[in-house]
């Protein structure tokens, strides 16, 4: 298993939109991102981490294939930033839907809750965003501490 840096990040679009249904929405983080893909024999999954000044860095998109999640790779990415960013950083953060998909992810990944924006899905998005049966309404933000 390999994980690196990839510059032509529209490439991975497929798998971008896994991670956030809405292209425009990742257009308005994707130039000012890192983006990273794990390859397992072939590319598994990719997120994109953002500097968001103040010792954080930000989670905006992970996403793994279907057919590999539960496999630990959305583990290892998270890992992998967090060991590379680890002596720039002080906490990685992750916004996400309030599902019962995403935040036992996070949760074992060893992240807290730590705040929510109120309506950030129903005001951000072109239509209602569903997963795993909720209509996500609240972006909820998870925080690792690093150092």
């Amino acid at each position: 298993m390999k994980i690196y840096e990839v510059s032509d990040k529209k490439k991975y679009l497929d798998l971008l939109l896994i991670g956030d249904e809405q292209e425009s929405m990742i257009d308005k983080y994707l130039s000012c991102g890192v983006m990273f893909v794990l390859d397992d024999n072939g590319i598994k999954g990719e997120t994109v981490v953002c500097d968001m000044g103040g010792g954080v860095l930000e989670i905006k998109n992970i996403a793994v294939l279907a057919e590999y999640r539960k496999c630990g790779y959305g583990k290892a990415l998270i890992d992998f930033v967090c060991k590379k960013y680890k002596e720039c950083f002080s906490v990685v953060r992750a916004g996400t839907g309030d599902s019962p998909l995403t935040v036992p992810f996070y949760e074992k990944c060893g992240f807290s809750r730590a705040y929510a924006v109120k309506n950030f899905f129903t005001d951000n998005y072109d239509y209602p965003i569903i997963e795993d049966g909720v209509t996500l309404k609240d972006m909820v933000y998870f925080e690792k501490k690093l150092k």
